[in-house]
């Protein structure tokens, strides 16, 4: 199964190069041209990660879709592509994962990529069995007290 990404940037020399870099490397990728559209397709469809360039129609439009991809139940990886290098941490507190810098090798590019991704879905298989466990003690505790409750 291939993996999903929605690629968002205003620029359409970036936007089409990314594209065809990502797909010819066994990447299913989406495009969008601004962050309104991007919302758009986040709503509508599953990505395992969405990568956004951070100015288009605003100086900060890329952190409109960043809260838009982290609303989605499918929890994507997500990374800001941005020619302008970020300082502070504002970024991860929008909730980025990673910070893509423009213009890149392609091999960095698709490493960067590939370990965001891996890490991701690290990520969120602990969390899923972490809330698992949760659910099966908390579980055995009800089942507990209405052994207890028997004997009583």
């Amino acid at each position: 199964m291939k993996r999903r990404i929605l690629l968002v940037d205003d620029e359409l020399a970036i936007l089409l190069t990314l594209k065809a870099i990502l797909e010819i490397n066994g990447f299913e990728v989406e495009t969008a041209a601004s962050a309104k559209e991007a919302k758009g397709k986040l709503s509508g469809g599953a990505y395992q990660m969405v990568i956004t360039d951070m100015r288009m129609e605003t100086e900060t439009a890329g952190y409109d879709v960043i809260r838009e991809a982290k609303k989605q139940d499918y929890d994507p990886a997500v990374a800001i592509l941005t020619a302008f290098p970020l300082l502070g941490s504002d970024w991860k507190e929008e909730g980025a994962d990673s910070m893509l810098v423009k213009p890149m090798n392609t091999n960095d590019l698709l490493r960067q990529i590939e370990a965001l991704l891996i890490s991701h879905e690290d990520k969120r298989q602990e969390k899923q069995g972490s809330a698992a466990a949760k659910k099966k003690s908390a579980s055995r505790v009800r089942e507990d007290k209405t052994a207890v409750a028997r004997q009583s």
